[in-house]
């Protein structure tokens, strides 16, 4: 889509605009909303105001897992590359770098998080520093690996754990023996993003090693029948007790946009039509699967929104399959015109959620509904982020492979005014309106929490990692950053 300047657009340039008032044709509206949505979702954030040597570091409260925070770090990798705002990236470089996090070996198994790591969670955070390493992201620590030898640590544990004992091959959901949920299940996402990380790092560095695993885990997923062969609907996994021949036929958003843009990649780095057509296989049951509403053009989550059983894990998948689907529209163009038709009506749905809260801006879960619904929490600040910064994706640099990919140690960033039509701006972002406060989990009823929460709940440590500074108007600038 092109980006045409409106009056609209020009008459708001004073202040922030209101999501709902969003101008899909105006890079000056998309990036002023998305810099609202990533503030209103960084509300949900204090894991930079706890001790560095706490699980919380760079984590996120309950209700939500470890794993979410990993998907965070990945929506504000993007909203940096979209907008060049780097309001969050001392925030991002610390919570990637955190040893809490990376762990000893640098490969995201930090033992403070042994009781929820699953081999899925090690996509997200991957994904993360795969994503970073393809924009030349600064990674500015001499004594730690670049991002993308990170990102390769991360493929090499997850090659260790292939299981040829059970079902031909695979993945299992979890890791260790402590942690029992999963270690007899395998399944789509584990798999899946074992897959995108083997397809990008192939294309990431040309190595023929990453491509050959891509293949063989696409492979046993479509033998063992977690990717339909008729349809190409991703199926969520299956128990080994009858060696995988009974598959848990629930789909979910996120495994097909995973599968989605791992299939993309592999279509654009071997030039083989049997990935272009997959390709476009998936994302034609996505549409048909994964978005509703008169003109079936607006996603939502087919297994859990419908009857509002979608716990703190669900609440979050729709963000990762827009991410995915836009990026497939960067990387493959021929697909752009079919990915806009679906995500730009979708855009507009999600905004014209974006009126709750105490700020006015926080943004509801059921995007077809056509109003806020009640929902606050962070999953759908995260989802709405994600599918209007995508918006911008056009305008920015495809993901860097070869020699193109430097290690960057320059960390230091340049300001800009998101709501100034002039990105030359360098200045601190405004946000006019008080920002909501996180709610109570417990108050948030119509999620089913599912699992139970396995973090602490530390209380943050004052810090000033916040800066509120009070300006005319009472407008708040808000100050992301480092000590």
């Amino acid at each position: 889509m092109k980006f045409v300047k409106s009056v609209h657009t020009v008459a708001a340039l004073s202040g922030i605009i209101a999501p709902k008032d969003l101008d899909v044709e105006s890079q000056t509206s998309v990036r002023n909303v998305a810099a609202t949505l990533a503030y209103e979702t960084m509300t949900y954030y204090s894991g930079n105001t706890t001790d560095p040597k706490s699980r919380d570091f760079g984590n996120l409260k309950q209700p939500y897992y470890w794993w979410v925070a990993g998907a965070l770090w990945g929506a504000l990798l993007d909203y940096y590359h979209y907008t060049s705002d780097p309001s969050y990236n001392d925030v991002v470089i610390q919570a990637l770098l955190a040893p809490t996090n990376l762990g000893p070996n640098k490969n995201y198994m930090p033992p403070e998080h042994a009781d929820e790591e699953g081999n899925d969670d090690l996509f997200f955070w991957g994904s993360a520093v795969m994503s970073a390493a393809e924009r030349n992201f600064p990674q500015p620590n001499a004594d730690l690996p670049s991002w993308l030898d990170i990102s390769s640590n991360v493929f090499n544990q997850l090659v260790g754990r292939w299981d040829t004992k059970h079902c031909g091959g695979g993945l299992f959901w979890q890791i260790l023996a402590s942690n029992p949920n999963g270690l007899k299940y395998k399944n789509s996402v584990s798999n899946g993003g074992f897959f995108q990380l083997a397809a990008r790092l192939g294309r990431a560095t040309g190595n023929n090693t990453y491509l050959e695993w891509a293949e063989k885990i696409w492979d046993w997923n479509a033998q063992v029948g977690f990717i339909d062969k008729e349809s190409y609907r991703i199926y969520d996994g299956a128990d080994i007790s009858d060696e995988c021949k009974s598959t848990n036929k629930k789909s979910f958003s996120y495994t097909t946009g995973i599968f989605l843009y791992g299939s993309a990649i592999m279509a654009e780095q071997t030039g083989d039509d049997k990935w272009k057509q997959r390709t476009e296989k998936l994302l034609d049951e996505a549409g048909k699967y994964f978005f509703t509403g008169k003109d079936n053009n607006i996603m939502w989550e087919a297994e859990c929104e419908p009857n509002s059983k979608c716990n703190y894990d669900m609440v979050t998948f729709k963000g990762y399959l827009s991410r995915f689907m836009w990026q497939t529209s960067r990387i493959t163009p021929s697909l752009s015109k079919k990915i806009e038709d679906l995500l730009v009506p979708t855009v507009k749905a999600a905004v014209a959620t974006c009126t709750g809260g105490k700020s006015g801006h926080q943004c509801g879960m059921r995007w077809y509904e056509g109003g806020f619904d009640g929902t606050v929490t962070l999953g759908p600040q995260m989802c709405a982020l994600e599918v209007v910064q995508g918006l911008l994706i056009k305008d920015s640099p495809a993901p860097l492979k070869g020699n193109d990919i430097k290690q960057n140690k320059d960390d230091q960033f340049k300001p800009i005014d998101t709501y100034s039509n002039n990105l030359a701006v360098s200045s601190k972002r405004e946000i006019s309106s008080t920002a909501s406060s996180p709610p109570d989990p417990a108050a948030t009823s119509s999620l089913n929490k599912g699992k139970a929460p396995k973090k602490s709940e530390s209380a943050a440590v004052a810090s000033n990692k916040w800066a509120l500074v009070a300006v005319a108007f009472g407008s708040i600038v808000a100050v992301w950053g480092l000590a």
